[in-house]
C-alpha cells in the first residue's frame, strides 16, 4: 500500500500596515504608537516589516531607525524609488536591523512609463537594474517592485524580472497597483513569470493587491496558487484608496484551505486584539461585517441560524472563534430570533425556561423586539416577568 506525504510550503506574510496602511488619510501615526503595533507585529509572527519609506520625511528616517532597534524575529524593510539617495537614507535607516531588507522599484506599466517618468521600456530597465545593485552593495535581501505590474505587458516584465535577479534581487513584487486584475488574470500572470523568467528559483514571487474592486484577497490567493510565495498586507485591508489586502482574510483562508497545501507563520489568537490596536490607533473603525475580525464575523441574530449554532457550532461557522482571539460566537436577540436562541441567552442568566413557558416569554419577546433593534440581557428579566409565568 503506498503512502503519500504532503509536505506543507510556507508563504512569507510581508506586513505594510506602516507604510501602505499609512497612507490612507488622517491616519498618520506618531512614533512611540509606530513602535507599540510594530512590536505587535513581531509577536503575531510577521515575516517582514515594511517600516516606512525613510527619505519621505525625518519623522519616518526616526521611525524606521526605532523599529529596526526594537524588532527581534522580523525582517525590517524600507521602502524606496529607483533613485540612489533613497536607497542611501533607507539603507542608513535600517543599519540597526538584525534583519534587514530595502525595497525598490519603477513603474514598468505602459501608462507609468509613458506619462510618470516620459521614458522608454529600455530607459526603465536600465533604472531598474541599477537601482536593484545599489541597492544590494548595502543588504544582500533586495526586493524588487514593479510598479503596476498588473496592467504590465507580460513579456516586458519578464524581461524586468529576469533583469533584476540577475542583479542580484531576492524578491519580486508584482503589484496590482490598482487593484485592476481579475483573480483569473492575476494567477496566470504569476504562472507565466514562473515559466518564462530565467532563475526563477533564485527569487521569491510576491503578491501585492489593492482592493479597489474588492478581489485584493482573492487575487493574492491566485497568485500564492499559482506560484507566489509571499503576500504583502496590511492589518484590516487599511491602505491607499480601497485598501490592501487583509492580512487577517489570507491568514484564515491559507489555514482553512490544508488541501492548498500552504500556511503562514502567523499566531492567529492574535489577529482580534491587534485588529482592535491598529483601528483604535489609527481612527479607523473595521466595519462590522468585516471577514474575520469585523464585530460581527460571529454574531448571529436570525433564528434558523442560531438554532444551528447552539445545536453545533460548526453548522454555521466554518472558523472556530478562539483560533482568532474571539472568546465565542455571538447570539445576538432580535426580532429575528427564534425560541432557541431566547431560551439559551435565559438560561446564561439563569432561567430554565420550559416548553410552556418558553411560549409565553417568547410572545411577550416580540412585543418588545419589534420596538427596538436588539434585547439584551438587562432587557431579558423585565421581559420574563411581564410575561407573568
Amino acid at each position: 500500500m503506498k503512502s503519500y506525504i504532503h509536505f506543507m510550503d510556507y508563504v512569507e506574510i510581508f506586513d505594510t500596515t506602516l507604510r501602505d496602511g499609512e497612507q490612507v488619510p488622517g491616519c498618520k501615526l506618531d512614533s512611540r504608537t509606530k513602535l507599540i503595533i510594530a512590536e505587535q507585529l513581531d509577536l503575531l509572527g510577521v515575516d517582514v516589516l515594511e517600516a516606512g519609506f525613510p527619505i519621505s520625511s525625518p519623522g519616518d528616517f526616526k521611525s524606521v531607525e526605532e523599529i529596526s532597534k526594537l524588532i527581534k524575529k522580523a525582517r525590517v524593510c524600507a521602502l524606496t524609488r529607483a533613485v540612489q539617495k533613497d536607497i542611501d537614507v533607507a539603507a542608513d535607516a535600517i543599519k540597526h536591523a538584525k534583519l534587514s531588507r530595502i525595497h525598490t522599484g519603477i513603474g514598468t506599466s505602459e501608462s507609468h512609463m509613458r506619462y510618470k517618468f516620459n521614458a522608454t521600456p529600455d530607459q526603465v530597465l536600465e533604472r531598474a537594474v541599477a537601482a536593484v545593485k545599489h541597492a544590494k552593495s548595502y543588504v544582500e535581501d533586495v526586493e524588487f517592485y514593479a510598479e503596476d505590474a498588473g496592467r504590465t505587458d507580460n513579456e516586458f516584465l519578464a524581461r524586468v524580472c529576469e533583469a533584476v535577479i540577475k542583479a542580484g534581487a531576492t524578491v519580486l513584487n508584482i503589484p496590482d497597483t490598482t487593484g485592476y486584475c481579475l483573480p483569473e488574470e492575476y494567477g496566470a500572470k504569476m504562472k507565466y513569470l514562473m515559466e518564462n523568467v530565467k532563475d526563477i528559483h533564485k527569487a521569491r514571487l510576491s503578491c501585492h493587491c489593492h482592493n479597489d474592486l474588492g478581489l485584493a484577497t482573492a487575487n493574492s490567493i491566485a497568485g500564492v496558487q499559482n506560484g507566489a510565495r509571499q503576500i504583502e498586507c496590511t492589518i484590516n485591508g487599511i491602505g491607499e484608496r480601497a485598501g490592501n489586502t487583509s492580512l487577517e482574510e489570507v491568514v484564515m483562508i491559507l489555514r482553512q484551505h490544508p488541501g492548498l497545501n500552504l500556511d503562514t507563520r502567523i499566531q492567529s489568537k492574535m489577529l482580534s486584539g491587534i485588529s482592535k490596536l491598529v483601528s483604535e490607533s489609527m481612527a479607523m473603525p473595521v466595519q462590522p461585517n468585516k471577514a474575520i475580525v469585523g464585530a460581527n464575523a460571529f454574531a448571529h441574530s436570525s433564528g434558523i441560524h442560531q438554532d444551528g449554532v447552539i445545536k453545533k457550532r460548526e453548522t454555521y461557522e466554518i472558523i472556530d472563534p478562539k483560533d482568532v482571539g474571539v472568546t465565542e460566537s455571538s447570539i445576538v436577540l432580535t426580532a429575528r430570533s427564534g425560541r432557541a436562541a431566547l431560551a439559551y441567552r435565559a438560561k446564561n442568566i439563569g432561567y430554565e425556561l420550559d416548553k410552556l413557558q418558553l411560549d409565553k416569554v417568547y410572545q411577550q419577546f416580540l412585543v418588545v423586539a419589534d420596538q427596538q433593534k436588539e434585547i439584551n440581557d438587562e432587557d431579558l428579566p423585565k421581559i420574563i416577568k411581564a410575561s407573568n409565568i
